[in-house]
């Protein structure tokens, strides 16, 4: 960017996830002539540390800091990721998948999934998942990526990543240190206002230091130091959609090749999830406090781990996160943006948290601020924000709204609950013709409401009446073709296990480097 205006000091205040991926991007965006960058946090205030699962959407951030995928994992413990399993969310004996990536191939202008329904109405036999390549992979645990004819089976797929968080950051805080991001470790005593037009002057430091800026990013997670405390932005609470408040979490020893896919396990007063991490598995418990005390939820968590396998023995004590999810009225307000837990909390059960932390730093580098206070680019941002956090929001409460697990209370009563309109019309046009194309779609588009709609309401009444204009023998051998061509394809990748073994993580190297006693 030749001329960034009158911001050339910006200041981010806390680091972990979202504050150094702040420093990693912004310092990619301007060189150290341009903007001067300094990252304000403090060894006192401690980090969430819960979300190490991601979306697709990381790849392209990744690429956009400079970060290489080998190095990302080896530094990390990661391991690929190709979607999400829901174990007891519709029939609580049942599971499905939430794969990232197609369904089949769309024809003639019409979604793929409108001819299978019609095929099904009819009679066959192929269920949906068999033509997600994700999906059969991720089930087979298996992984492969590369793909450059378009006609590849697995030019459809899409992958994530499960990482250590921590790790990451650590890796970005490198990145963004070597490209000129000062660091302090210091603690905020206060946030000092411009008397004349109210926006952020400076932060005042231990020991007695003054540290003025241009431009704030507030990382500061729950606390909300600059845009809740000092500039008093309200929160709007949705808690009567998504009521969970609490959650526990543990790390567990690694006692199987890691599995290329998140799981989310619906439980009485929540759900649980299990993220495979190449030396060890992240495992957690979110839960609505008014059904299970915080002491019974960790004893649920640990059980569940010896259920799962007797190897499966906790690392760590449990350690517990408390918040109410909803977001804040504004996220950005005069010279300050608030990014990650600052700026909102949805819980992680679609793994949208360090997106939402990407999301808003692509935007605001989109409407970066020509002075301190430009209320025509903040307004801008704040609306696209704004109708990300909604997107996802609806999308999480169909989850829990859409449940088939009677007879317990929790999930009675979310089953009954009024939703939001916005979701509520999707949930009608899906029932009549199966659509999953909807109005301002962000980043969850038709193939993932397909895939949970699917697999938590089941097949709907109708389907896209131009599916019917297709000859049936024409399309018997299409579906054949597709169905046959993506069971081909995942017989042919490589176990996840032995891509993995290409990207050793950095604690393997540094045990095999450690000499024998």
């Amino acid at each position: 960017m030749e001329n960034p205006g009158k911001i050339s000091h910006l200041v981010i205040v806390g680091g972990g996830t979202a504050g150094w991926m702040s420093a990693a991007f912004f310092s990619k965006v301007f060189t150290p002539r341009q903007m001067r960058i300094t990252l304000v946090e403090s060894a006192e205030i401690g980090t969430v540390g819960v979300g190490e699962a991601t979306i697709p959407p990381i790849t392209f951030f990744n690429q956009v800091v400079g970060l290489d995928e080998g190095r990302m994992l080896a530094a990390t413990e990661g391991s690929f990721k190709l979607g999400i399993e829901f174990v007891g969310w519709g029939d609580p004996a049942g599971r499905y998948m939430h794969p990232f990536g197609n369904y089949g191939t769309p024809m003639d202008g019409v979604s793929f999934h409108a001819y299978w329904l019609r095929a099904r109405q009819r009679g066959y036999k192929a269920e949906l998942f068999e033509f997600s390549l994700s999906d059969l992979a991720a089930k087979a645990g298996r992984f492969d990526w590369r793909a450059e004819d378009p006609r590849d089976p697995r030019a459809a797929m899409a992958h994530a990543y499960h990482f250590d968080a921590s790790l990451y950051a650590k890796l970005l805080r490198e990145v963004a240190e070597g490209r000129g991001v000062q660091r302090l470790e210091r603690t905020i005593r206060g946030v000092n206002l411009d008397p004349l037009d109210g926006t952020i002057a400076s932060l005042a430091l231990d020991p007695g230091e003054i540290l003025a800026g241009d431009f704030f990013i507030d990382c500061s997670g729950f606390r909300s130091l600059l845009i809740g405390e000092a500039l008093k932005v309200g929160y709007d609470d949705w808690s009567q959609f998504l009521p969970a408040d609490r959650a526990v979490a543990v790390p567990s020893a690694r006692y199987e090749d890691p599995i290329p896919y998140t799981r989310a396990i619906a439980d009485k007063a929540g759900w649980r999830w299990r993220i495979p991490l190449q030396h060890r598995t992240g495992n957690g418990y979110v839960y609505v406090s008014d059904h299970i005390g915080d002491d019974e939820a960790a004893d649920v968590l640990l059980a569940s781990l010896a259920r799962e396998h007797p190897e499966n023995k906790a690392l760590a004590d449990p350690r517990f996160l408390r918040f109410a999810t909803g977001r804040r009225t504004r996220s950005r307000v005069k010279n300050c943006a608030a990014i990650g837990l600052s700026s909102g909390f949805l819980e992680p059960l679609e793994s949208t948290s360090i997106h939402l932390i990407q999301h808003g730093l692509i935007k605001l580098a989109g409407s970066f601020p020509r002075a301190k206070d430009d209320p025509a680019a903040a307004g801008i941002y704040n609306r696209i924000l704004g109708d990300e956090m909604e997107q996802i929001r609806d999308f999480l409460i169909y989850h829990y709204h859409a449940n088939r697990r009677v007879g317990e209370p929790l999930w009675d009563r979310l089953r009954h609950m009024a939703v939001p309109d916005s979701l509520r019309e999707k949930m009608e046009l899906f029932r009549t013709r199966g659509a999953t194309i909807f109005p301002n779609q962000t980043i969850f588009q038709e193939p993932n409401w397909l895939a949970i709609m699917m697999g938590q309401a089941g097949e709907p009444e109708g389907y896209d009446p131009l599916a019917d204009l297709m000859d049936e023998r024409l399309l018997a051998e299409r579906l054949h073709h597709m169905r046959v061509a993506c069971r081909q394809a995942a017989d042919r990748m490589p176990t996840h296990a032995s891509v993995l073994a290409r990207f050793p993580a950095d604690s393997q190297k540094r045990r095999a480097d450690a000499p024998v006693a």
